[in-house]
């Protein structure tokens, strides 16, 4: 059986609020899981110890197990010190938008016409 601990979404629309769970990875997100690891308000300030609660012992028994964390739960395990921190890559992130990038082509254009007079 695949392990995956996950975050199940509860709470009512535009109030999330998450569970951490151990649970099957062929099981839908909020359906059935085997044991409740912890809780994820993201409503609450980033600083706030309440934000993120995690059963630690029982996190770590489901990872020796071989259950493999979502990216969110990763970086909430890495922040803890549990997990190692891996390295991410996202090369388009910090690339503008493309309006973005037409504009600056205006501009540059505008600044290079303006030169020439």
């Amino acid at each position: 059986m695949a392990m995956k601990i996950r975050l199940a979404r509860g709470g009512s629309k535009k109030r999330p609020f998450y569970r951490v769970v151990a649970a099957d990875s062929r099981m839908p997100r909020d359906g059935r899981f085997i044991e409740k690891l912890g809780t994820y308000n993201p409503l609450l300030p980033k600083d706030s110890e309440e934000r993120v609660k995690l059963n630690m012992e029982r996190v770590q028994y489901w990872l020796d197990q071989g259950a493999q964390p979502s990216d969110r739960v990763s970086r909430f395990l890495e922040a803890a010190g549990v997990v190692t921190k891996k390295e991410r890559n996202n090369p388009k992130k910090a690339e503008p938008g493309k309006k973005a990038k037409e504009r600056a082509e205006e501009k540059a254009a505008k600044a290079a016409e303006a030169a020439e007079e």
